[in-house]
């Protein structure tokens, strides 16, 4: 392991295959701020531009996920927003089912019962989220079995078979 020494501008010392290279000078380091002053004014539009698009793709598989629209997102912010969105979608879908056209005497006793629960569960989400984390998961995991109940029920109502 013999260290030697290579002539050049870059003066790097080589060990085994190993490059270090000089501390950085005063004077490249000013050459490299005015090149960054000159630079950045250049690219600051175009990374913008991305971070736009980039924030844009990723609202857009939230409200995917969340099964809601984009513009709806901020509404469904924090630790109970996707129990939110489902509460608000399963209240669109039980409005549906009360003035759809195959709509029972049934299917509307249904909505009309269901829509308390919603309202009680939608209660229980915002006061969970005032819990500390553990209790508050808890809290979701049951509030999520109670709404996976209901959309069994709301499936069945709508004739689909959830077996």
């Amino acid at each position: 392991m013999a260290l030697r020494r290579r002539s050049g501008t870059a003066a790097a010392i080589t060990d085994a295959g190993v490059t270090a290279r000089k501390p950085l000078t005063g004077k490249q380091a000013k050459r490299m701020i005015g090149v960054g002053t000159a630079v950045a004014p250049l690219l600051a539009p175009y990374a913008l531009a991305a971070a736009g698009a980039i924030r844009g793709a990723w609202d857009q598989h939230r409200a995917a996920r969340l099964g809601v629209d984009p513009e709806r997102l901020g509404a469904y912010a924090g630790p109970g927003g996707a129990l939110h969105a489902r509460l608000s979608r399963m209240a669109e879908a039980l409005t549906e089912l009360e003035e759809g056209s195959p709509a029972t005497g049934a299917a509307r006793r249904f909505a009309e019962d269901t829509r308390p629960r919603l309202a009680d569960l939608a209660v229980a989400v915002r006061a969970a989220e005032q819990m500390p984390t553990a209790r508050r998961r808890t809290a979701y995991r049951a509030i999520g079995g109670q709404l996976d109940v209901i959309e069994v029920e709301l499936l069945t109502h709508l004739g689909v078979a959830t077996t």
